[in-house]
C-alpha cells in the first residue's frame, strides 16, 4: 500500500476540518453568529474598544488606545507581507465543498489577518486592563473560529496567526516599558 507524502496527507486532513467546521454554518444562527464575530473582528470592535478606553479612562486610556494602535499599523503590515509572499489558496476556492459563507477581504488565506489583529490587539489590552480578559478572549477565539466556520481559513491559518500575534504583542510589550501581562 503506497502512503502519501506527510504533506499532502496534512492539506487532505485539513480540508476535512474545514469542510467539517464549515458545514455548521449551513444552519442560520451558526452562520449569523460565525458572520457577527467576523464583522466585528474586521476592526470595528477594536476601533469601539479604543474608543471606550479613551472616554473611561482619560490619558491612560489614551496611552493603552495608541498602544493598540502601533500595534495593529504593524500587524497589518506583516499580514500583507505574509499573504504576499505565501499565496496561499483560500478552502473555498481550493475545495469546492467548502462554502464561503461572507465574502473575503482578499484573494489569499494564510495567515488570517482577523486572528493575528485579534490575538495581538486582546494581549496588549490586557496588559493594560486585565479585568477586560472576560470579554476579549472569548471574542477573539469567536473570531478565529469564525474564521474556519466560514469557509475563509485553514485551522493552520488560524494558529499561525495566533503564534505571530502573540510574538507581536510580546514584542510590542517589551518595547512599551511598564506594560507587561506578568505585572
Amino acid at each position: 500500500m503506497h502512503r502519501l507524502p506527510w504533506r499532502e496527507r496534512f492539506v487532505a486532513g485539513e480540508s476535512g476540518w474545514c469542510l467539517r467546521v464549515n458545514r455548521l454554518c449551513a444552519r442560520g444562527a451558526s452562520r449569523a453568529y460565525f458572520s457577527a464575530m467576523s464583522r466585528l473582528g474586521d476592526g470595528v470592535f477594536w476601533y469601539v474598544l479604543m474608543g471606550l478606553l479613551v472616554l473611561a479612562d482619560g490619558m491612560d486610556g489614551l496611552a493603552a488606545s495608541a498602544h493598540l494602535a502601533a500595534t495593529g499599523v504593524i500587524a497589518l503590515a506583516l499580514y500583507r507581507a505574509l499573504k504576499h509572499w505565501t499565496r496561499r489558496p483560500r478552502p473555498f476556492a481550493s475545495d469546492r465543498r467548502i462554502q464561503a459563507w461572507v465574502a473575503p477581504l482578499d484573494e489569499f488565506s494564510f495567515p488570517s489577518g482577523h486572528t493575528l489583529h485579534a490575538v495581538a490587539f486582546t494581549l496588549v489590552a490586557l496588559a493594560h486592563y486585565p479585568m477586560l480578559g472576560w470579554v476579549l478572549v472569548p471574542f477573539t477565539a469567536s473570531v478565529a473560529a469564525s474564521r474556519v466556520a466560514l469557509g475563509l481559513h485553514y485551522p493552520s491559518d488560524v494558529l499561525a496567526a495566533t503564534a505571530i500575534g502573540s510574538a507581536l504583542a510580546g514584542l510590542s510589550l517589551w518595547l512599551v516599558p511598564g506594560v507587561s501581562l506578568f505585572a
